[in-house]
């Protein structure tokens, strides 16, 4: 393993319940978080001790996402639908009813916003009319995580059905490829900057490396003990980081795919329970991650 040097900067508390969303601002000092206590919180990185209570909802939130267009904050609130957040007023604009599922993800491409539900169904709404304009049902089971490539106008879901799918999103969410190889649910997909590798990790612990466009697998790796939650490319493609039911975070080379790093509660006063959410600043180049154990941990990383 290589020369990274890891530093745990802060432990912030605040959440009275697991943290399962995490999600950078469209200025990426700030960041958000949502959790089973239905409390979305915006913290600071320059001053990360004060969080800001954005809302308190009635159910579980899974998934945040950021509209930097027209600086807002998407909640997907489990049951209820989205609700959406002024982030220049710090309350919330609009809401929408989307069936009774769980939301387990939310990506923006364009104008429009795209909802990963438990049920198996994609809803696309329209942003500017605030409307549902259309839902594809793509699998019997969940939707459990989307990823974009907004160059190749595509988007990766990942199913508790073991599968990965690609929908082709210049041809109006035309579904172009199904990745079969995963031996459990699919939590954690990301497109790497250049968007020339897919990266998956699930339940079945297994971190896969897909070429965007022969869509072959280029490698697998038993990466982790139980399940992958989550992972984050650094901004410029070097690295990635992936989070994990065994507590642990770690750091992979993306080039050469080796393990560089392992951070945990032994060796770095890590998590101690299951890592559910992690993302790689833009801002200051730290790793913010969060858990099963109400807390969000901001790492220094010194590769």
């Amino acid at each position: 393993m290589s020369k990274i040097q890891v530093n745990k900067l802060h432990t912030l508390t605040g959440h009275n319940d697991c943290i399962y969303a995490l999600r950078e601002g469209a200025d990426p000092r700030f960041f958000f978080t949502g959790a089973g206590d239905g409390m979305v919180v915006e913290w600071d990185l320059d001053h990360p001790k004060d969080g800001k209570l954005l809302a308190r909802l009635p159910h579980s939130v899974y998934a945040l996402e950021v509209d930097p267009k027209r600086n807002t904050l998407i909640v997907g609130h489990n049951y209820e639908g989205i609700h959406v957040i002024d982030l220049n007023e710090k309350k919330e604009s609009w809401s929408l009813k989307l069936g009774t599922a769980a939301i387990f993800d939310l990506k923006i491409f364009g104008d429009e916003l795209y909802v990963a539900t438990g049920d198996g169904v994609l809803f696309v709404v329209d942003l500017e009319s605030r409307a549902i304009k259309k839902h594809i049902k793509l699998s019997t089971k969940s939707i459990r995580v989307l990823a974009i490539a907004p160059s190749k106008k595509l988007l990766a879901l990942g199913f508790s059905d073991h599968s990965i799918q690609i929908l082709d999103l210049a041809q109006g969410a035309a579904p172009i490829a199904r990745l079969e190889g995963h031996s459990n649910s699919v939590f954690a997909l990301d497109f790497s900057p250049g968007e020339e590798v897919l990266v998956s990790g699930g339940r079945d612990a297994c971190l896969k490396f897909w070429n965007t466009n022969s869509y072959f697998l280029e490698e697998n790796i038993v990466a982790h003990l139980y399940a992958i939650n989550y992972l984050s490319f650094r901004e410029d493609g070097k690295y990635l980081v992936t989070c994990s039911m065994d507590k642990s975070l770690k750091i992979w080379d993306s080039t050469s795919r080796n393990l560089l790093k392992v951070i945990d509660k032994a060796r770095n006063a890590g998590h101690g329970t299951s890592i559910n959410k992690v993302f790689w600043s833009t801002y200051s180049g730290v790793i913010v991650s969060v858990s099963d154990d109400r807390t969000i941990a901001i790492w220094q990383i010194e590769a």
